[in-house]
């Protein structure tokens, strides 16, 4: 069962989280494309789809922590200052997301030339996925990892 949830979790991060960052970075130069051609419609639907993206797979992107707690559980390492410190990062992440970067985007989807809230928004998407490649880390070179790569 351990496997398994790992699995689940290890795959929800790689298929919601993946995307959200992705896509995330990408919205603020698609932003500015858009806005240096305002006559060109497939920019201005490139950010929408952008945006879109960004808001469903960062609802999908909830079944990473949820597994991650379960795998955690299952593992009995609920209380390791690795995993403690993953979660605190993973709740910012998520406050980011949703408190910072997401409402920014709809700002822009109204006012594609609102530059201040789109270089914020890049300075905010950065954040963001630096809190994530932190957190991947602390899961992969965590101490009594089985990789034999504890920090």
């Amino acid at each position: 069962m351990t496997a398994f949830l790992l699995s689940v979790h290890v795959l929800a991060a790689i298929l919601a989280i993946g995307p959200v960052a992705v896509a995330a970075s990408m919205y603020a130069p698609a932003v500015r494309a858009a806005a240096e051609s305002p006559d060109d419609a497939r920019k201005a639907a490139t950010v929408a789809v952008l945006h879109r993206i960004t808001r469903v797979y960062s609802v999908i992107a909830i079944f990473v922590p949820v597994f991650g707690l379960a795998t955690g559980a299952r593992l009995g390492v609920l209380g390791d200052t690795w995993l403690i410190v993953s979660m605190i990062l993973t709740a910012i992440a998520a406050a980011v997301l949703i408190g910072l970067i997401l409402p920014g985007q709809r700002r822009l989807l109204i006012d594609l030339q609102d530059t201040a809230t789109g270089r914020r928004l890049g300075m905010q998407t950065g954040i963001f996925n630096l809190l994530w490649a932190i957190v991947v880390v602390l899961m992969i070179y965590r101490p009594g990892s089985t990789t034999g790569a504890g920090l």
